[in-house]
């Protein structure tokens, strides 16, 4: 298995998923070795169970953009794969996005090793349209990737559509299954008194409405920005912001200018323990996102039982059912935002209706020891298939 992220270094969904389905596939008896660069340290080599992690330093790239440190990066985990390929031969290469596109299609050719391909989300897709060079070259390389693939695995409908329509891949190669939540850990802070904690955000009198996730145009937070005078003209509240990226400081200045600076608190990077405490503490999770090919961390406030109102764009609306499990509200449309947070907090009865619906959809059909089956599943079929063909 190849990924550009994996833990300690994540930086979004993908990280997350790699994370939570490795020891889901050891735990079933697949044996993976999982490569991925070392960007924000962590052990070389880690064994759990079945799966091992090899974090390989990269190569530095001065100046470089990201395609060229993709391109050289790549160099070092196919070096580190064909080594391991060499003492004991794989019978799948599972490649994560195309940051990884480089090294998976050459091993998977020189060793004629069938390729799978999970495909997070679309350079063509987040972008809105193909823009500039390395736009178009990142796109390039995803289609390579889906090309060479035997298989390619998408976590949402929206996202397969996608794919099939950017990149011509036919619909019988791609598979669904969508991604999951370890709602168990939100289980274990059920007897933990998180009152000091919230404290330190917003008072008793406060609602708390929270956002978790990068901190990119995409996520749609200048949305939140917008709407929240309305809000605020209704109820007392904080807006916590949970997450990194290159539009903090222009939302800090936004909401300044709009006078709610002081009811927004931008907490930058927290551990992942802090970030599960403020899902358990809000009283309203929010995503206004503009692009979002599947949408983890609308399962996550649902397993930890808090309500959810998210836009109805792309996988969200796979996940989220108006009415049922949350509220889905207009994308890019800061007026029906406000509508859906004061819809929430003005009706508690029917927003614990919906959460409880949500915690018993995700409990049924998200747990990562069925998504980890599902993928099983497609690896056996891969194998099996492999082993009739001449290549």
């Amino acid at each position: 298995m190849l990924a550009w992220e994996y833990p300690p270094h994540i930086v979004g969904g993908l990280g997350r998923h790699v994370a939570d389905l490795l020891p889901s596939l050891a735990a079933q008896e697949v044996e993976v070795h999982l490569l991925t660069p070392r960007w924000a340290g962590g052990k070389s080599k880690e064994k759990r169970g079945k799966a091992t992690i090899h974090r390989i330093d990269p190569l530095a790239v001065e100046g470089g953009s990201l395609f060229a440190t993709a391109w050289q990066t790549n160099l070092g985990l196919e070096e580190h794969a064909a080594a391991l390929q060499e003492r004991k031969p794989f019978d799948i290469i599972h490649a994560h996005d195309w940051l990884v596109g480089f090294a998976a299609c050459s091993l998977k050719r020189h060793y004629k090793i069938p390729l799978l391909a999970t495909i997070h989300a679309t350079e063509r897709g987040r972008a809105h349209g193909l823009h500039n060079d390395l736009q178009r070259a990142i796109n390039d390389v995803e289609w390579w990737l889906t090309y060479e693939s035997w298989r390619v695995i998408c976590a949402s409908e929206f996202m397969a559509q996608e794919v099939k329509a950017f990149f011509n891949v036919p619909a019988d190669k791609v598979d669904v299954v969508p991604n999951g939540v370890g709602w168990e850990r939100f289980q274990r802070l059920e007897g933990e008194d998180l009152t000091a904690f919230r404290a330190q955000f917003a008072t008793p009198q406060e609602k708390m409405i929270l956002y978790v996730g990068r901190i990119v145009h995409e996520k749609g937070l200048h949305l939140l920005v917008q709407a929240a005078p309305q809000v605020l003209a209704q109820h007392k509240a904080k807006f916590v912001v949970v997450g990194t990226g290159d539009l903090l400081d222009g939302l800090r200045q936004q909401a300044q200018e709009l006078g709610v600076g002081s009811n927004f608190h931008f907490t930058g990077f927290i551990p992942d323990e802090d970030r599960d405490r403020f899902y358990k503490v809000a009283d309203c999770a929010v995503f206004p996102t503009l692009y979002e090919p599947f949408g983890i961390v609308a399962l996550e406030a649902m397993a930890a039982r808090v309500p959810v109102v998210v836009s109805e764009v792309g996988g969200l609306r796979e996940v989220v059912k108006h009415g049922e499990t949350g509220i889905t509200i207009y994308p890019n449309n800061p007026d029906s935002l406000a509508w859906g947070i004061l819809h929430t907090l003005e009706r508690p009865e029917w927003a614990k209706m919906r959460v409880e619906n949500g915690y018993r959809m995700v409990r049924e059909e998200y747990g990562w020891d069925r998504i980890a089956r599902r993928t099983i599943e497609i690896y056996k079929r891969v194998v099996e298939e492999r082993k009739k063909s001449d290549w």
